[in-house]
């Protein structure tokens, strides 16, 4: 997630505070995907530095003042240096020892991955714990309660550290909007290892490691799964002193085969007993032992002999979590003690610590029970995570739990029994609302029971209330590319009929021991007059028209501006000036239908929707989430570009429940740019999602694009949980590994080896080598996964994916994607259109060349202009570069993505070359009918935003990891 992890701990800036060159130089664009022999085109690229003199220094500007160039169509040029000239020559120079970054613009250690800055050797924080703890509770933490796509988190607070049982996706996220200090959270706790449950761990550990000088570290537990997961986060996240795991349970078996799991296993693990908390864990596997009727379904797809042996799989284990506080000491008695010939002083503490001392006055020795009132039991929270029937069977039988029991026929509490205070279940709600279910609750006798499993009536109520706020505002003023959310949008969706209840669950509801969860739900621990629940932090729910009318009185002007971006779907409109209030509004000049790109000529909204999913770098922040873009298809299916963590929810924000599910079910592929945190850790829930989606239907394996490192990633994660995927190295999907395929499937085995191999120089380690085709070897492995990808393709109406190499870390790509041709009504052949989508780079010729003649490109833009010198340094773009990178390569459209976060709502940009470029929103929905008014959208959106600062004060953003 955090580029300073992955490859290493901080980036040096090249430049000197002075330095200020603009170097111009011709680079050659040759069209892809379609073999014309049309002559070759020149472009100028520049290279931007900038002077510190003279900089508007003051952070809330919106100006620039700064030496600009501009990327302009020109005849050819050579440099004098070279035979060949420009861009590929000032490549193929000896750079200096700092890398060439002076001349080429970019890191070159850091993107060949040979940044040797020092690695951080995070150490487990130690806190100096509070036994008299004044506050304590535990908390709900409701990731995934309107989205159902992850498992809601737990929070155990103490006064000086914190305690998150589950680490599902946009755990962080949340964190940051209610200002949850990450920093104080010294273990997590996994009552499974799945995706749903542990998806936010890897960027959770990547921002404690950011934090400070020094980075910091937590303990993760879980059962001995953990070690699959762990091995699976090596693959990116190489400092492996920032995971310090504590596993308890079986040892996994060798190749994730079955384990038989001893009896004794059953009996609690205690995992913390210090002064504060004593936190236990109970094992809990599915038990395939005289199955239930209910279970023989979940059970069906076991062997025989796994259902004899009791066994169990990789992530199948569960576990029950056993909180349990020390208990509150009876109040000392001064007078007793005195009688006891006690003097007032150090000897009176020491009872009230439990230790026993001399009296003074006489020969006894004085004990804590002579002086003090009776003690009362801590407080004892259990939280329940039992995800199938087949587990419940194993629940119901658990001896070790009996001293947890009362005695529900005479109300009272037997000898040697402990009185549990709360009960939170993580269960789902299809096995907490059976009989057996409430029958065994109701052993638990006065404990209140929260029920944290999802249920269908929270997704009516956002848990991110920042983000939703910003797309009912981005809503109101353009409908067309900011439809309603999802969780606003419940016409269709079909809620199931009254929940319909045992009688034993009504019998709790009705004496107030059964309680929904909540969002930032408390359950009060101490001080002890205050035990039970506590509703004050949950947040008050606000409909769309109580944020509109709220917008409206901030900006008046935005209702006139919203009936003005309806008119722009009506007007034909040249350029026009209007005022807003106090500002002035000029919209671009509107391009004639005859200019419009051959591709969009009868276009319909049934063919193409490009959906900006996540829009942020590095990590989720309260406004925007990390990279992903969902190019839904209709009917032919859809293809995911990016998937960072959160993507899951990100698209049931978009699409409701069941939208995002028939989404998921019609993926074609899924590409991924490359290693980094915050482009792929969202892929595994995603995969899982599909599988059990399609797992009754035949269907055939989804095809991954990804580079190399992720392949090892996958391949370990599947030793936890099958993803039903299939892999191919971006590699494979280049121009020259696409020809050499082609050439191999003409004749026979024979592969072109002789295409130019040079991207940048000659004997250059950076990227060189993803420029030659694959060796036969490698295509004849690869071919079968590349005729599915093909196949895959082809169902989607899209005849190619094409990776290109770019300048950010080693294996990095961007990607184009070509439709293919259509028949209109009259039977006119269209050609298809063209999305280009750079992944995360430096602006470079390969990009310039892949986005030739595009519909629309999507450039990251990490960095306003004024920041070039970081850009360089940790090998992004700016505004402008991205934008020239467009009008040079001729993109017809451009829409800016991936901002760092430390601009929370709308990014800095130089307005005077936005004639054709959009700034993306998360969940921004661009309809290729729709992209010839795109541009003109942009005046109103800086209106919705004109008050914005660049940094949001409340916001718990690190800016000093703020960019990967």
């Amino acid at each position: 997630m955090q580029l300073r992890f992955l490859l290493s701990s901080s980036a040096p800036i090249f430049f000197s505070k002075n330095l200020s060159f603009s170097n111009s130089f011709p680079i050659l664009i040759k069209t892809h995907f379609k073999k014309q022999k049309s002559p070759f085109q020149f472009a100028t690229f520049s290279v931007y530095s900038k002077k510190r003199n003279g900089t508007n220094d003051n952070k809330n500007s919106r100006s620039f003042n700064r030496n600009r160039s501009t990327l302009r169509e020109t005849v050819i040029k050579k440099d004098k240096n070279s035979d060949r000239g420009g861009l590929l020559d000032m490549e193929e120079r000896d750079t200096s020892a700092k890398g060439g970054t002076e001349g080429l613009g970019f890191n070159r250690k850091r993107a060949e991955g040979r940044d040797e800055s020092s690695k951080k050797n995070l150490q487990l924080k130690v806190r100096k714990l509070n036994p008299a703890n004044t506050t304590s509770y535990v908390q709900i933490i409701g990731t995934g309660m309107d989205t159902q796509d992850t498992s809601p988190s737990v929070l155990l607070f103490f006064d000086k550290q914190r305690i998150i049982f589950n680490a599902g996706e946009g755990l962080q996220r949340f964190c940051n909007e209610h200002k949850i200090k990450l920093s104080k959270i010294d273990h997590i706790f996994l009552s499974r290892v799945c995706s749903e449950t542990s998806g936010g761990l890897p960027g959770l550990l990547l921002t404690l490691a950011g934090m400070g000088d020094e980075g910091m570290s937590v303990n993760v537990w879980g059962p001995s799964d953990l070690k699959y997961l762990v091995d699976a986060m090596k693959s990116f996240i190489p400092n492996a002193a920032m995971v310090h795991t504590r596993s308890f349970g079986p040892t996994p078996g060798s190749n994730g085969s079955p384990r038989s799991i001893p009896k004794r296993l059953n009996d609690p693990f205690v995992l913390i007993d210090d002064e504060v908390v004593k936190i236990s864990a109970i094992l809990l596997r599915p038990s395939y032992a005289e199955v239930s009727e209910p279970t023989r379904e979940t059970s069906s797809e076991l062997s025989s002999s796994e259902r004899g042996l009791n066994a169990s799989k990789p992530g199948d284990l569960s576990v029950i979590y056993i909180c349990e506080l020390p208990e509150i000491k009876g109040k000392f008695d001064p007078q007793k003690a005195t009688a006891l010939g006690l003097r007032p002083g150090p000897k009176f503490r020491e009872l009230q610590l439990g230790n026993s001392v001399q009296s003074d006055r006489q020969d006894i020795m004085v004990h804590p029970s002579d002086v003090l009132g009776p003690s009362v039991p801590g407080p004892i929270v259990l939280l329940v995570d039992c995800p199938t029937s087949s587990h419940f069977l194993e629940l119901s039988d658990l001896q070790c739990l009996a001293p947890y029991y009362t005695d529900m026929a005479n109300c009272d509490v037997s000898e040697g029994s402990k009185n549990v205070n709360c009960v939170i279940h993580l269960t789902p709600a299809k096995i907490t609302q059976t009989d057996d279910y409430g029958k065994w609750m109701s052993k638990f006798g006065a404990a209140q029971h929260i029920m944290a499993g999802h249920e269908m009536k929270n997704i009516e109520v956002p848990i991110l209330k920042a983000s939703a706020r910003i797309a009912a505002r981005l809503n109101y003023l353009c409908p067309q590319f900011f439809p309603s959310p999802g969780f606003w949008s419940l016409q269709n969706l079909s809620l199931p009929a009254a929940e319909t209840r045992s009688s034993e669950m009504n019998l709790l509801s009705e004496t107030n021991k059964l309680i929904p969860a909540e969002n930032l739900l408390k359950f009060q621990l101490r001080p002890y007059a205050n035990l039970g629940l506590e509703k004050s932090s949950i947040p008050s729910v606000s409909s769309p028209s109580d944020i509109i009318e709220e917008l409206l009185s901030e900006i008046p002007e935005v209702g006139d501006a919203s009936q003005r971006v309806k008119q722009l779907w009506l007007d034909n409109g040249d350029t026009t000036t209007h005022k807003e209030g106090n500002e002035v509004i000029t919209e671009e000049p509107w391009l004639p239908e005859s200019v419009l790109p051959s591709c969009l000529e009868d276009i319909t909204r049934e063919d193409t929707e490009i959906v900006l999913l996540g829009t942020g770098s590095s990590q989720p922040s309260k406004y925007r989430n990390v990279s992903s873009i969902f190019i839904n298809l209709f009917s032919k299916g859809s293809i995911l570009l990016d998937c960072g963590e959160g993507t899951l929810g990100q698209l049931k924000r978009r699409f409701g429940v069941q939208g995002a599910d028939e989404a998921v079910k019609g993926l074609r592929c899924i590409w991924i740019s490359h290693i980094h945190a915050d482009h792929h850790t969202g892929l595994a829930r995603i995969l899982a999602l599909r599988r059990d989606l399609l797992k009754e239907s035949p269907h055939e394996p989804i095809v991954v694009v990804g580079p190399g490192q992720l392949k090892r990633y996958l391949d370990a994660y599947q030793r936890l949980e099958d993803l039903d995927m299939q892999f191919l190295n971006c590699f494979h999907t280049t121009e020259a590994s696409l020809e050499a395929f082609e050439s191999n499937e003409d004749n026979g085995n024979t592969v072109g080896e002789n295409i130019d191999s040079t991207l940048f120089s000659r004997g250059s380690r950076m990227q060189s080598q993803w420029k030659r085709p694959a060796s036969p070897t490698q295509i004849a492995a690869a071919a079968p996964i590349f005729k599915s990808l093909k196949k895959a393709l082809a169902d989607a109406g899209v005849e190619s994916l094409i990776s290109f190499p770019v300048v950010h870390c080693p294996q990095a790509f961007g990607i184009a994607l070509q439709a293919s041709d259509r028949i209109n009504r009259t039977d006119k052949t269209i050609p298809g259109w063209k999305i280009v989508y750079s992944g995360d780079t430096r602006p470079c010729p390969e990009l310039v060349r892949a986005s030739h003649g595009a519909t629309v490109l999507i450039h990251e833009a990490t960095f306003e202009d004024n920041l070039v010198d970081e850009a360089m340094a940790r090998n992004h773009s700016t505004t402008s570069e991205a934008v020239e990178v467009g009008n040079s390569a001729g993109a017809y459209r451009i829409i800016l993505t991936h901002f760092s976060q430390r601009y929370p709502k709308i990014p800095v940009f130089d307005e005077s070359h936005m004639h054709k470029t959009c700034i993306a929103f998360d969940m921004m929905s661009v309809n290729l009918a729709d992209i010839h008014v795109l541009p003109r959208v942009l005046p109103y959106l800086k209106l919705l935003f004109r008050d914005e600062f660049i940094v949001d004060e409340s916001d718990d953003v690190n800016l000093a990891t703020a960019v990967a």
